[in-house]
């Protein structure tokens, strides 16, 4: 284990609380008002039962961070079991549970390597890519003369996933997404 301050903790981070039990964080925020001590607060998923739990730290108190290893993997498929992981050089398979990706799921794509953290050989916690590419399957049509303008347009992702586009954007169009929270970052340059 080691010892990290607060204030340095982030998404992904698999942390062990007090009472033994590893904990997957799921959002870190550090507030600093005007006065008075800055404080983070840590959103957590408990990795045994599921259970999510808030904790706010003083950003110098200090944390104990989980030792992990950390392995590429290559997602395969869904099945019932949950998706589906291949480490490329040995070629072992790994189950991954839908509790452990949540929403991230929606940006798997098949052969897309991802960064699998394992505690004691288990997966614990999965990083996917920043940016993933997508075709946009339904928007609003293009509006000539709008092509500068700041607003963005409702449109639909080849996965189903719903986001905002510039309006010069159509249907058709490749586009990469961020990961993080589904927001259009540029066009595909393939």
């Amino acid at each position: 284990m080691v010892k990290v301050i607060a204030s340095d903790v982030r998404k992904g981070n698999v942390l062990e609380q007090e009472d033994g039990k590893l904990y997957n964080v799921l959002k870190a925020e550090t507030y600093r008002p005007g006065k008075g001590t800055p404080t983070a607060t840590i959103e957590m998923r408990r990795i045994s039962d599921g259970v999510k739990v808030v904790e706010r730290y003083r950003t110098t108190d200090q944390v104990e961070r989980a030792y992990l290893e950390e392995k590429d993997y290559n997602y395969l498929y869904e099945d019932e079991m949950g998706f589906n992981f291949m480490q490329p050089e040995t070629f072992d398979q790994i189950p991954i549970s839908k509790d452990i990706l949540g929403e991230q799921a929606q940006w798997l794509q098949e052969g897309m390597t991802c960064l699998v953290s394992l505690f004691e050989g288990n997966p614990i916690a999965i990083e996917l890519p920043q940016r993933v590419i997508f075709e946009i399957v339904e928007a609003d049509p293009v509006v000539k003369g709008q092509t500068a303008s700041s607003s963005y347009k409702p449109a639909v992702l080849s996965n189903g996933v719903r986001t905002t586009v510039p309006p010069h954007i159509s249907v058709g169009t490749r586009i990469v997404v961020m990961t993080e929270d589904g927001s259009y970052s540029e066009r595909a340059k393939d």
